[in-house]
Order: C-alpha cells, then sequence, then structure tokens
C-alpha cells in the first residue's frame, strides 16, 4: 500500500511522463526511491476534464519491473492507446490523470463457474481473463463506474479479452483477480487524491 505522499509523487510523476513524451518525446529526470523502486503492476489513466470520459487507459498489470518504470511506460503508451486519437499537446490542460497501483494476480480456482460469482467483491477486484492467446484486463474502478453487477463486469472481461460474454462458463477460460490503489488528479494539474473503489474521494 502506497500512503497518500508516495500516491501524490505516482500521479505528479505519471502527469510528467505523458507531457514530456507528448510535447518532445522525452522522460522526466527523477529520483523516486523506496516503493518507486520494488516491483509493482501500475496502468496509468487519462480522463477528459470536466466530462471526466475516458481518454485512455494502458499500464503493466504483472509485478515485473520497478513501480517507477511501469509508470514510465504505461504514461508513455496512454498517449497512444490505440482505442483513441493520439493525444495532442493542445489537451493537456483538459485531462486528469489516474494512476492505479495493482497486486499480484491470482488464479481463482473454482469446481463449477457460478463459484466465481462468490469469489469476486466489485469495488474491491480487477479481473483477467485469458484463454490461449486472448486476455482481457479490467480494473477494479471499471465495474463500480459503470454499476455493472458481478456477471456484467465477468462477461465486459471476456468482451475486452476477444471472447464471448459467456467465456467464463468455459472450463478452458482462467479468470485472475487482483486489487489496486487508485491516485488521481481532481482536476486538471490539481489537488491529488486517493479514490475510493465505491466511487467516492477520499
Amino acid at each position: 500500500m502506497l500512503s497518500l505522499d508516495e500516491g501524490i509523487k505516482a500521479v505528479t510523476f505519471a502527469r510528467a511522463v505523458v507531457e514530456l513524451h507528448v510535447k518532445n518525446n522525452s522522460t522526466p529526470s527523477t529520483d523516486l526511491k523506496g516503493v518507486f523502486t520494488e516491483k509493482q503492476g501500475a496502468f496509468v489513466t487519462l480522463h477528459t476534464y470536466p466530462k471526466h470520459d475516458l481518454r485512455g487507459c494502458i499500464g503493466i498489470p504483472l509485478p515485473i519491473m520497478s513501480l517507477k518504470d511501469a509508470i514510465i511506460e504505461g504514461g508513455k503508451s496512454v498517449t497512444r492507446d490505440p482505442r483513441f486519437p493520439p493525444l495532442d499537446e493542445n489537451e493537456l490542460d483538459n485531462i486528469i490523470i489516474e494512476v492505479t497501483i495493482l497486486t499480484k494476480p491470482e488464479l481463482i480456482k473454482v469446481k463449477n463457474p457460478q463459484e466465481y460469482l462468490s469469489k469476486i467483491e466489485i469495488g474491491r477486484d480487477g479481473l483477467i481473463v485469458e484463454q490461449g492467446f486472448f486476455k482481457g484486463l479490467l480494473l477494479p474502478q471499471v465495474p463500480v463506474e459503470q454499476g455493472w453487477n458481478k456477471e456484467e463486469f465477468l462477461s465486459h472481461t471476456c468482451m475486452k479479452a476477444g471472447l464471448m460474454p459467456d467465456a467464463w462458463f468455459d472450463k478452458n477460460t482462467q479468470i485472475l483477480k487482483f486489487s489496486g490503489q487508485v491516485f488521481t488528479e481532481i482536476k486538471p494539474r490539481g489537488e491529488i487524491k486517493e479514490k475510493r473503489l465505491d466511487g467516492s474521494d477520499s
């Protein structure tokens, strides 16, 4: 778990990564230490302001690199999320930046697919669906923001993986869960708070 001070540093750093990458394709120099040197997954999310529409969300789901490097990778990549046009410099004043720090994903073991419903908690868990070469991930805040129940969350994660919505019933489908700690700007370059996954701000 990151402290609020560390979360503020994470979002401030992500903002610097995004802005420098868009402006001149460079990376900020930093002396981030401590938790930022530990291997951890992280996602960088962009929302428009004030409408709060999604503008990009990309990251590193597994703890395969330092948190600092995961934020760099996510921050650079999110400026060119393939679902959206490349981020333009004139948009930088009108986006808010959110960083989600991930726990290591764990496989949900079930004998019957219906058991998934009792092993998933909305507002706590993010999901990864894997089947062969297909893979999709949705962060813990997504079902809260969309108002989904557990079945809808499972189905949408399957669709994110390029599978049918009911692929979670398939015995060849693996479902993993993880939790996330979310820090976000309240307005562009403004105050940074930890976001509760019940949809409120702490």
